[in-house]
């Protein structure tokens, strides 16, 4: 059936909250036309939501189950976009299909619409020659969105605009990237700001508004803790291999008296054996000297020369035997002494092995020092590399003193737009722009400052002729009369001849001129004469205070703000007017006895009219005697405005006679 659409966007967003149902105002043609999310994830008809849809075609949507965890629930016009009919020549052309066809294309129209609204888009005023094509994936892949002087999608720069030396008193931009000369580190601006303060900046009370792009002072850092650690690894390795020294050659000791020690022990044993020899030759000797003895006594006639024999053998014994005595005590000494030598060969070999053990674990020692000292390294390594990339970077922007235009960077690679150096010959700063060097700030030398009020022109007749002046004609030649003219004061007054009192009168600053605008704060008195008026005005102007306000209760009426009050809505009920001069002065203390004023208030009413049915002065209807002209009022008039004219008379103190009149005004 052919329904009306309506012009309302075709989407709806909800906040999750149970099954619903969920409305959207609107209008589909089927239950399919439309697409459900929660929060990000696409859900299907029937299994995650059922669709109501009522007579004009708007309706809503229940969900199955209730969306736990969601945060919103979006509805969106999804109708396939497809021509499903076909008019031929001289076939059926009814109204419903033509209407059906014609809201299909109209629910197309505005689901592009509602799409195209969240697109990124140029304003309807921009020049027709925009073009906001985004360059291709290849060149915009991990780059910036930016916009070119046209205004057109560019690739932006990454970094930003190289400042320098950051600067106290400076207007920074986002991007903008600066270098904290205190410790080198590099940063870059987050949020526009005018530069205050000092350095460094991490301390800054604007340091929420940078982000740190290179950390030169930790990496200084990481790189003196490295070296530290280097050279006490070398230090330590040194201590080992001392050590180890110190322990090869106590080794080499212990064996050198180990080996002493055995050559001892070995002399000793031989002293042992040459003593026994000794004594066995002493032994058969005696053995020889009895066998001679008995021999002796068998032969009386050898016996002479047999007993001088035997005290030769006697003789030759003993010695044998003192000599045995002395290899015997020999030995017993080599002995003690290859004891002692193995003793000390012993706690020589300790020595050596507690020495071994030091030098191991100094070894070990060393070993680990190494590891942290090659750990070191390598984090200072990876600290210097990030700090070279740091300062190449920097280096790609400021390229220092040059005589003359570069056409490459330091490192002889393409400029970058906003690269920056010192042109030594000129005494400027350059600036490129992508294309072409340009002055990076223009040199104030040769303008007339407006400090100097022109004093740092030297001549003063070029001057004039620089500024087209010509004396007679366009200024005035000095002339000592007309300064002291203009200084005014006694001096003019005596060149003139004029005295105060007599001539002119005494300037007072509480006597108003009469033909400039004059505000009166204090009450003014014109009491005129006998014979003649004491004010004659012929375009006089009231103050009236218009309000959107309707008539209903206790009205203040402030004397003092205005002379017409006018409200602009239909009153509501019957009101009272209570007349003063402000809310804290009263009307009795502003006006004396003999005054009068007159003021009115104009007041709207509508079908149903209300009236003033009160009057107070100062907040009270004691002391006041209104009087109506005609009588007073029992009812409004409807449809127009009652306009209410008041005069107040002040006829003693806190005594007031009101004159009170309506007169209605309608279209």
């Amino acid at each position: 059936m052919p329904i009306p659409i309506s012009n309302v966007t075709r989407r709806v967003v909800y906040s999750a909250s149970g099954t619903g149902p969920y409305a959207f105002t609107f209008e589909i043609l089927a239950n399919t036309d439309i697409a459900v999310f929660r929060d990000d994830t696409l859900l299907t008809l029937t299994t995650d939501y059922t669709v109501t849809i009522a007579a004009n075609g708007t309706g809503s949507i229940t969900l199955v189950a209730t969306p736990t965890g969601a945060t919103q629930i979006a509805i969106v016009g999804n109708r396939t976009i497809q021509r499903t009919t076909d008019f031929v020549t001289g076939g059926d052309f009814f109204a419903n299909t033509v209407n059906d066809e014609m809201d299909q294309q109209t629910i197309f129209a505005q689901q592009n619409a509602e799409g195209l609204q969240r697109a990124l888009s140029a304003p309807q005023t921009d020049p027709t020659s925009i073009n906001m094509t985004l360059p291709r994936a290849s060149l915009r892949a991990n780059k910036a969105l930016g916009f070119d002087a046209s205004g057109n999608p560019a690739i932006a720069d990454t970094l930003g605009t190289n400042r320098g030396n950051w600067a106290a008193s400076t207007l920074y931009y986002v991007r903008d990237i600066v270098k904290d000369t205190t410790n080198n580190n590099i940063w870059q601006v987050i949020t526009q700001h005018t530069s205050s303060g000092s350095l460094p900046i991490g301390t800054n009370a604007d340091a929420a508004k940078f982000t740190l792009l290179v950390d030169a002072a930790a990496a200084s850092t990481s790189a003196t803790n490295a070296a530290a650690s280097a050279s006490a690894a070398s230090t330590s390795a040194s201590n080992a291999s001392t050590s180890a020294s110190n322990a090869s050659s106590s080794a080499s000791t212990a064996s050198t008296q180990a080996s002493n020690a055995s050559t001892s022990a070995s002399n000793a044993a031989s002293s042992a054996s040459a003593a026994s020899s000794s004594a066995s030759t002493a032994s058969t000797q005696a053995t020889n000297a009895g066998t001679s003895a008995t021999a002796a006594a068998a032969s009386a006639s050898s016996a002479s020369s047999s007993a001088s024999a035997a005290s030769t053998s006697a003789s030759n014994a003993s010695t044998s035997a003192s000599n045995a005595s002395t290899s015997a005590s020999g030995a017993s000494t080599s002995a003690t002494n290859a004891a002692n030598s193995a003793t000390a060969a012993s706690g020589s070999a300790s020595t050596a092995s507690t020495q071994a053990t030091n030098a191991a674990n100094s070894a070990t020692a060393a070993a680990g020092s190494a590891t942290s000292a090659a750990s070191a390294q390598t984090a200072a390594e990876s600290a210097r590399d990030a700090t070279l990339a740091a300062y190449d970077s920097f280096d790609d922007r400021y390229l220092g003193a040059k005589t003359s235009n570069p056409t490459v960077d330091n490192d002889g690679n393409a400029l970058v737009a906003g690269a920056l150096y010192f042109n030594s010959v000129s005494g400027a700063m350059q600036l490129w722009t992508g294309s072409a060097w340009v002055a990076a700030y223009v040199s104030g030398s040769g303008y007339l400052a407006a400090a100097n009020n022109l004093s740092d022109v030297s001549s003063t007749s070029s001057a004039r002729t620089n500024l087209g002046l010509a004396i007679g004609t366009d200024v005035q030649a000095y002339d000592a009369d007309l300064t002291t003219l203009g200084a005014g004061g006694s001096g003019a007054r005596s060149f003139l001849g004029l005295a105060i009192g007599t001539d002119v009168q005494a300037y007072n600053a509480n006597i108003a001129t009469t033909n400039t605008a004059q505000t009166f704060t204090a009450t003014q008195t014109f009491s005129g004469a006998s014979s003649a008026k004491a004010i004659v005005l012929s375009d006089a102007a009231e103050v009236a205070t218009v309000s959107a306000t309707a008539a209903t209760g206790t009205i203040n009426y402030d004397i003092t703000t205005q002379s017409v009050l006018y409200y602009t809505s239909n009153a509501s009920a019957n009101w009272t007017v209570n007349f003063r001069a402000s809310s804290g002065t009263s009307l009795n203390t502003l006006m004396a006895t003999g005054e009068s004023m007159t003021v009115a208030f104009l007041v709207t009413q509508g079908s149903t009219a209300y009236y003033n049915s009160a009057v107070q002065v100062d907040g009270t209807t004691s002391g006041v005697t209104t009087r109506w002209l005609g009588g007073a009022p029992t009812a409004g008039n409807a449809s127009g405005i009652d306009s209410y004219r008041y005069i107040l008379i002040k006829t003693g103190s806190a005594t007031f006679t009101v004159l009170a009149s309506n007169t209605q005004f309608k279209a």
